[in-house]
């Protein structure tokens, strides 16, 4: 009896002791999953495809007073903050059949390349304008902010590209500006120095220029083009053929690097094409529009042009199939006007993703070089009568708008930078009104009179 009132504490010691090891090993097992499961979270997230918000395209107005009443965003894949370039770019448009496709002879970057960003050369001789081709195109504008205002709604509205806005607008905060302040709406660009005929597309200011007709006035858009090592080529193509509601098919890279990727995704507000597509003659390469206009005026596509939904169905029919395009990158530009010589000087794509992430750039000012450069495209006897002070600063601002550098023979009296305030706007109304001309001392250069 002793014996087994001894041994009773120790059985169930025992009993209480397995029961335990038991359910420490249970709970062992148990974290240890849980350890996989959230270690694995991250990468699952990284790689899926960012959720597509179903987007309303706004009809623009031919001159728009104000952008919708936009609604603040969230951090998220639809409209990224201002680090957002850092996060890997969302699939782009392919061709029409999964094939690899060889790279055009001017093309750059590559699926096996390293991403690095490399600048072109600027100091290279600018082409001749074609004779009697138009020199620009548009001009300045001021926004005053309202509530909730952002540089993406501000941007869209204007059909500019998010780079372009923040480039004009050093010192505002893109995601809230000031309710009040005023900021510059960059329309007026010098055109590209190449043949002005149908499709001409400058990866320099993230551009679309499209010429119904030679040296007419051009239509022009707000691009999203190549990022590093995946960069848009240059070079002369047609447009091949035209698709509304286009499938995407990925390519084999796509594919390499993202295997959860479906081998088609039909019409529809996932599809990264958007509503509608260009095809060119370089296989892989489109002019498309997007599901994601946040990378409008940015380099995030995979070498593919991307458009705002409403631009891309305003061109689509407008632009028959065998068009001409001409794609070049010429981010320094120089010309004359009426009033004299104009400098635009836009982002090089390093100081791009530098004023697109952190609102300022390495700056780069002038050197011989360069001077050589301006000077060669100015013309003749045109170096003494530069301002190369104003050239300096521009080339170290790199505002993206043309700014004025030399007067003309016959100088008038210049208003700068080009932009037309309401009390202007009013003003050329007024005058419009009257019916005896204005004295030609009188006159002003708020707005070109002639490209040519």
């Amino acid at each position: 009896m002793a014996s087994s009132t001894i041994c009773l504490p120790h059985i169930v010691a025992f009993m209480k002791a397995v029961t335990m090891s038991r359910l420490i090993r249970l709970l062992t097992i148990l974290g240890f999953v849980v350890a996989v499961v959230v270690q694995a979270a991250p990468v699952q997230a990284a790689e899926a495809p960012p959720p597509v918000k179903k987007e309303t395209p706004s009809q623009k107005s031919a001159t728009p007073a104000k952008p919708p009443k936009p609604v603040k965003r969230a951090a998220t894949p639809d409209a990224p903050p201002a680090a957002a370039p850092a996060a890997k770019p969302a699939p782009q448009a392919t061709a029409a059949t999964p094939k690899a496709a060889p790279t055009p002879a001017a093309a750059s970057g590559g699926a096996g390349e390293a991403l690095v960003v490399t600048d072109m050369d600027e100091n290279l001789d600018l082409p001749e304008y074609p004779l009697g081709a138009r020199i620009a195109t548009g001009s300045m504008q001021v926004y005053t902010v309202e509530e909730e205002d952002t540089f993406l709604d501000i941007a869209r509205h204007f059909g500019l590209g998010y780079i372009e806005m923040r480039a004009a607008n050093p010192g505002v905060d893109p995601w809230a500006p000031t309710p009040g302040e005023q900021v510059v709406i960059p329309g007026f660009n010098l055109l590209p120095r190449t043949r002005q005929e149908g499709i001409v597309i400058n990866l320099g200011d993230m551009r679309m220029y499209y010429f119904k007709k030679p040296g007419a006035e051009p239509l022009t858009y707000a691009l999203g083009v190549g990022s590093e090592g995946l960069e848009t080529p240059t070079g002369d193509t047609t447009i091949v053929r035209k698709a509304a509601h286009p499938s995407w098919y990925p390519t084999p890279r796509m594919r390499e690097a993202k295997p959860h990727l479906p081998a088609s995704v039909p019409p529809g507000p996932s599809n990264p094409l958007g509503t509608h597509a260009m095809y060119l003659g370089w296989p892989t390469f489109l002019i498309h529009g997007s599901n994601k206009p946040w990378g409008i005026g940015r380099r995030v596509s995979s070498g593919c042009m991307r458009m705002y939904p409403e631009d891309i169905v305003s061109i689509f029919d407008k632009v028959p199939v065998g068009t001409k395009v001409s794609i070049v990158d010429q981010p320094i530009l120089v010309g004359w006007l009426d009033d004299g010589l104009y400098l635009e000087a836009n982002p090089s794509k390093t100081q791009g993703n530098d004023i697109e992430i952190k609102g300022t750039h390495i700056v780069r000012p002038l050197d011989d070089a360069m001077r050589a450069v301006i000077t060669k495209a100015a013309g003749p006897d045109a170096e003494d009568r530069i301002d190369w002070d104003a050239v300096d600063r521009a080339l170290r601002e790199r505002r993206g708008y043309p700014v004025l550098i030399a007067q003309a023979s016959a100088p008038r009296k210049v208003v700068m930078p080009r932009i037309d305030t309401e009390e202007a706007k009013t003003e050329k109304a007024e005058n419009k009104k009257e019916d005896a001309p204005e004295p030609a001392e009188a006159q002003t250069a708020v707005v070109p009179t002639n490209y040519n």
